[in-house]
């Protein structure tokens, strides 16, 4: 079977000559698109597989055009002929949120949060010159009707399913007047949309790259200012985003030419930073309370945090009594509850025991624990990669393996419902005290689908439960314990 990698490699063959030393998949966000490092002796590439044509189509067309006005967006030095593969400008794999993460809360970290937003400006206006807004995806100005559509994605993935009580006609005429209010501003230049520290690179120079803005539109300026310095995240304190919103005001200045009703400015900023933080419990409530998916659901605590945050020490100018009401009701501890997960600490006595193993050499592993129960997930419904030739040697932990998975299986699907599944085991066990829980996975051969399918969920019970972890890959005689 013809893998993703295999198609950039002869897509990258058809631009350069130059040997590639390795093609190394990089971690998916929240797209349907997948990014590769390509690796030559004498540079690096990022080399994009998407087959949303369209989306790719619109975010070569804003990066050439970007670049055409010397702006911090990478270049692209090949298409393939379906549009479906792109080889673009490799700024490496720091992010501003790595940046924050490793550095904290410092003078330097600061500096590079201001130049992002100076490098923003400069994108929103310059961006804007000459830019044919009817390739975007939509050709509309981020105006009403588009802020009435992230309310509603909100209202209808997010707020609809915590299943409370409201005025649905006062809300959605509330909803009319916050996007009239928003509508109306002076300001209206190009719109990145999804302005936030992952989709900010910064080099070894400490110059900062934007990637990902394919999303963009024609829109308020202040969006993209509220998606960065609102996000979850990141968490900034609240005199960082004062100072930092004072600095980005300066840049605009300086970049449009004329001075900047701050009062006005300001107070609209406050309404689209509200509004993003609707739109990303809208993503979140649709990828992880409908699509079920994990990591989208660990994270809606701390964008309640954050929301509960904001309206103790904001206001948006406007009188909007309903909304105001959901709102409260969002931020209540009964819903906060609902989202946030048990942790376990150094006394909780449960140990979650995982193992690999196949169905043909050793059969059920025994449950020493006298505890009986437990899960046994059969993995041989997943396509094998001990198939290919190349993986026969290979187990689940080396990098062909895991890619085949990931790329050529419905390895991910399989395990987004295991984790559905078991985290309500681990999650009760934790209250009541348990000490034992076992998990089995099982594949002809105990060596590859069981293996990577084992490793994974270690991984996510770790991380969502900090619970302690007995791994054991009886084929491969690997036994690893993980624990607080």
């Amino acid at each position: 079977m013809q893998t993703e990698a295999h198609d950039i490699q002869q897509v990258f063959e058809q631009y350069s000559s130059d040997p590639i030393r390795a093609i190394d998949k990089l971690p998916q966000a929240g797209s349907d698109r997948h990014y590769y490092r390509i690796h030559t002796d004498k540079k690096s590439y990022i080399a994009t597989h998407g087959i949303n044509v369209p989306e790719n189509e619109v975010f070569i067309y804003f990066s050439e055009h970007f670049q055409q006005k010397q702006l911090n967006t990478p270049a692209i030095y090949f298409v393939s002929d379906d549009k479906r593969i792109y080889i673009q400008e490799d700024f490496g794999d720091v992010s501003l949120l790595q940046v924050l993460e490793t550095g904290g809360f410092t003078d330097e970290v600061y500096s590079v949060y201001k130049k992002s937003l100076v490098r923003l400006a400069e994108l929103q206006v310059r961006g804007d010159e000459g830019l044919n807004y009817e390739k975007c995806l939509t050709n509309e100005t981020f105006g009403k009707q588009a802020i009435m559509a992230d309310l509603l994605y909100f209202k209808y993935y997010f707020l609809d399913a915590l299943r409370r009580p409201y005025d649905k006609q006062k809300l959605i005429d509330d909803f009319e007047a916050l996007s009239t209010y928003l509508s109306y501003t002076q300001y209206k230049y190009f719109m990145f949309r999804d302005f936030q520290s992952r989709n900010i690179m910064v080099t070894m120079d400490e110059e900062v790259h934007f990637i990902d803005y394919q999303g963009g539109m024609k829109g308020a300026p202040q969006y993209d200012v509220a998606s960065l310095l609102s996000q979850a995240k990141a968490n900034l304190p609240e005199y960082w985003k004062k100072l930092l919103l004072d600095d980005y005001i300066d840049a605009f200045e300086k970049v449009v030419g004329e001075t900047v009703d701050r009062d006005v400015f300001k107070s609209q900023y406050n309404g689209y930073v509200l509004l993003r933080m609707m739109q990303v419990l809208g993503a979140y409530g649709f990828r992880g309370l409908f699509e079920r998916k994990a990591h989208f659901l660990t994270s809606i605590p701390l964008a309640l945090e954050n929301l509960k945050g904001f309206l103790q020490t904001q206001s948006i100018g406007i009188a909007v009594p309903e909304f105001k009401k959901v709102l409260d009701i969002c931020i209540s501890d009964e819903v906060a509850q609902e989202f946030t997960h048990v942790k376990a600490t150094e006394d909780t006595p449960l140990i979650v025991k995982i193992n690999s193993f196949s169905f043909i050499k050793t059969g059920y592993p025994p449950d020493l624990t006298k505890n009986g129960g437990g899960f046994v997930f059969d993995c041989r419904g997943i396509l094998n990669p001990g198939r290919v030739d190349e993986f026969k040697p290979q187990n689940g932990r080396d990098k062909g393996v895991k890619d085949y998975l990931e790329q050529q299986t419905k390895m991910p699907e399989f395990l987004n419902n295991i984790y559905n599944v078991v985290d309500i085991a681990v999650e009760d066990y934790i209250k009541r005290g348990f000490e034992n829980l076992v998990i089995n996975f099982g594949c002809t051969g105990g060596c590859h689908r069981s293996v990577y399918a084992a490793d994974a969920v270690a991984r996510h019970l770790r991380n969502k439960f900090n619970v302690k972890i007995e791994l054991n890959h009886i084929e491969q005689g690997i036994h690893e314990t993980k624990g607080i």
